[in-house]
């Protein structure tokens, strides 16, 4: 990446998170990125990633991050504590994913609640969120409007959106924003789509905030839509 100067791996780990009866397959990746020079340090991060629409849907949960960092100047007992931690930070996360997915994948949703959970997982800024909060989506910007229509499209009309997991469902919401920005969404470069999917870009923390939201429309329902 660069002019060469950072490199990255991705290491397929084994088993998978399976949802609903099991046709739904995620598979589980270890990404990891460095610097040649030495700066900074060894990025780690669990990214799991969805084989049927190579959907990436690394997330955060609310009491445990997806990354670990280790130092370049760690000495072997040291790289070992983060490898073990690395590893149980892997295992827990694709448990738990495992039961939130297929929690999800049962959880019943309507098109326009669909559209509302895209709308506030895409919002770029508080004006635009206190525009939809109030219903005044005429005063939306024309660009917001096109962007949530196209991920709009990709939830109603994909095929990968069509399955017994993901058609109606919250886990179909959330696939929706991961697979618009994964599969719809343009970037300059290669290396620009993964600085935001997996680098802590725009599409990571709009995943990230769509993940919140359809944990929070699991426990509150449509009060999701009117929490500031």
């Amino acid at each position: 990446m660069g002019n060469g100067e950072r490199i990255f791996i991705t290491a397929k780990l084994p088993d998978y998170i399976r949802v609903g009866n099991g046709d739904d397959v995620t598979e589980k990746y270890l990404f990891l990125t460095t610097s040649h020079d030495g700066s900074g340090s060894i990025t780690a991060a669990f990214t799991p990633i969805r084989i049927v629409c190579q959907n990436t849907l690394n997330a955060s949960l609310r009491n445990m991050s997806n990354v670990v960092r280790i130092k370049h100047t760690a000495g072997a007992p040291q790289r070992l504590e983060d490898a073990h931690k690395l590893m149980g930070m892997a295992n827990k996360l694709s448990k738990q994913l495992e039961d939130i997915f297929n929690q999800w994948a049962k959880v019943s949703v309507t098109d326009r609640e669909v559209k509302k959970l895209i709308q506030l997982a895409l919002c770029p800024n508080k004006e635009t969120h206190d525009l939809i909060k109030k219903g005044a989506e005429n005063e939306l910007s024309t660009v917001f409007k096109n962007t949530v229509d196209d991920a709009f499209a990709y939830a109603m009309m994909s095929d990968t959106q069509q399955m017994d997991t993901t058609k109606g469902t919250l886990f179909g919401a959330y696939n929706a924003v991961t697979g618009y920005y994964q599969n719809v969404c343009s970037y300059k470069t290669d290396e620009k789509k993964l600085d935001s999917i997996v680098m802590g870009g725009t599409a990571q923390k709009r995943t990230q905030k769509a993940f919140e939201l359809c944990s929070d429309f699991e426990r509150i329902g449509m009060d999701v839509f009117n929490v500031n």
